[in-house]
C-alpha cells in the first residue's frame, strides 16, 4: 500500500485537495517523490504499480462507489440511468459476487500481461520499454505523444470492436472471439454500468481494451509518465462512459455514455468506437452523433460568454451609477459649503 500511495501520479492528484500548496511547491514535491520512486524501485515495479494504482483509483473504486449507490438506492438510481430499471445491476449476492470475481480476475490478468512484456522486453533489450528517469518530459513532447497515443488508441478500438468482437467472419478465431464477447459482455441487453468495463472474458478484454493503447505506446516508447497520464485519461473516460448515468457532466463525455449505453442496449449493432468520430465516418453511430455534441458544447461555450459580457455590462453601468451618485452628492455638498460661508 505504501508503494501505491508513492506513485507520484497518485500523490499528484490527491496533493491539491489535501493541501494548500501553491503550484510550484506541489510541482516540487511531485519532482522530488517522482525522483525517489525511480531511484528506489526498478523501472518495472514503477511500471506494474503505476498502472495497478490509476486502474484502482480511476475505475475500481468509482466503479465500486456506483455500485454501492445503484443496489442501495434503485428507485433514485434508475431515475438517472439511460434505460431506467433496465440499466441496474443485478442485486442478489451470488450474480454480484461471481461479477466482482470476474472483474478482479480480468484485472490481475490485463496487469500481469502488461508487466510481462515489459519484463520479457528488459530482459532481452536491457532497457524499460517505456523511458524511466528522473528527467521529466518537456510539454510539447507531452502533448505530441498524447495526441498520437489517442488518435491510434481510438483507430484500433474501432476496428478490433467492430471487425473482430462484433462480426460474422468465416474466420473461426474471430468467430470464437465474437462469440465469448457477446456472451459475457453482451449477456445482459440494456445500459451499463461502471463495474461491467471489465466484465468480459480475458481474451477480447486483452484485445480491445489492452491492445489499442498498449500497443502504440509500445511502439512510441514514450517517457512512463507521459503513459501514466494517457492511461489515467483513458482508464476514466471508459468508467464514466459505461456508468450509464444521464448526469455525466459535458455535453460531449454525456454524449459518449448514450452511445456507449446504446451499444450494450443493442447488444453491439453500433457506436464501436470510445469518441464516436470513426462511427460518424463509417455510418457506424447510433443516438446523438459527435458533431452535434461539439455544436452543442460550443453553443453552450458562446452563451456563457454572451452572459459573462451582459454581466459585465450590468455591472459597468451599475458602477457608473454609483460614481455619478457619489459626484452629485460631493457637488451639493460643496455648494452647500459655499453658501454658508458667504
Amino acid at each position: 500500500m505504501d508503494l501505491l500511495l508513492s506513485v507520484p501520479m497518485i500523490s499528484y492528484f490527491l496533493g491539491p485537495a489535501l493541501t494548500s500548496w501553491s503550484t510550484s511547491l506541489n510541482l516540487l514535491f511531485f519532482y522530488m517523490t517522482w525522483s525517489t520512486l525511480v531511484l528506489s524501485q526498478p523501472p518495472l515495479v514503477v511500471h506494474t504499480t503505476g498502472i495497478l494504482a490509476i486502474r484502482i483509483v480511476f475505475f475500481l473504486v468509482p466503479s465500486l462507489a456506483t455500485l454501492l449507490f445503484d443496489v442501495s438506492l434503485p428507485s433514485l438510481a434508475e431515475g438517472i440511468k439511460h434505460g431506467g430499471r433496465s440499466a441496474l445491476p443485478p442485486r442478489d449476492a451470488k450474480s454480484l459476487s461471481r461479477l466482482v470475481g470476474l472483474v478482479l480476475l480480468n484485472l490481475a490478468i490485463l496487469t500481469a500481461v502488461e508487466a510481462g512484456i515489459d519484463f520479457a522486453f528488459t530482459l532481452f533489450f536491457k532497457e524499460p520499454i517505456f523511458k524511466t528517469a528522473t528527467t521529466l518530459p518537456l510539454p510539447w513532447q507531452i502533448f505530441k505523444h498524447v495526441l498520437i497515443l489517442l488518435s491510434a488508441r481510438e483507430t484500433l478500438l474501432y476496428a478490433i470492436h467492430r471487425f473482430a468482437l462484433h462480426t460474422k467472419s468465416s474466420n473461426s478465431t474471430l468467430r470464437a472471439l465474437s462469440k465469448r464477447h457477446q456472451k459475457y459482455a453482451h449477456s445482459k441487453a440494456g445500459a451499463p454500468f461502471s463495474l461491467r468495463l471489465l466484465a468480459d472474458h480475458p481474451l477480447p478484454l486483452l484485445c480491445y481494451k489492452f491492445i489499442p493503447l498498449f500497443l502504440p505506446a509500445a511502439l512510441l516508447r514514450p517517457h512512463i509518465l507521459t503513459y501514466f497520464l494517457v492511461f489515467a485519461l483513458c482508464t476514466g473516460e471508459e468508467t464514466l462512459a459505461m456508468s450509464g448515468y444521464t448526469i455525466v457532466p459535458g455535453i460531449i463525455m454525456g454524449g459518449i455514455v448514450q452511445r456507449t449505453a446504446i451499444h450494450y442496449a443493442g447488444k453491439g449493432t453500433s457506436n464501436f468506437g470510445s469518441w464516436g468520430i470513426l462511427d460518424w465516418l463509417n455510418g457506424t453511430s447510433r443516438g446523438r452523433d459527435v458533431l452535434e455534441d461539439v455544436k452543442k458544447e460550443a453553443d453552450k461555450h458562446q452563451l456563457q460568454e454572451r452572459s459573462a459580457k451582459k454581466v459585465d455590462q450590468g455591472a459597468g453601468a451599475l458602477q457608473e451609477g454609483f460614481d455619478s451618485l457619489r459626484e452629485g452628492v460631493r457637488t451639493r455638498s460643496r455648494g452647500g459649503r459655499k453658501k454658508a460661508s458667504q
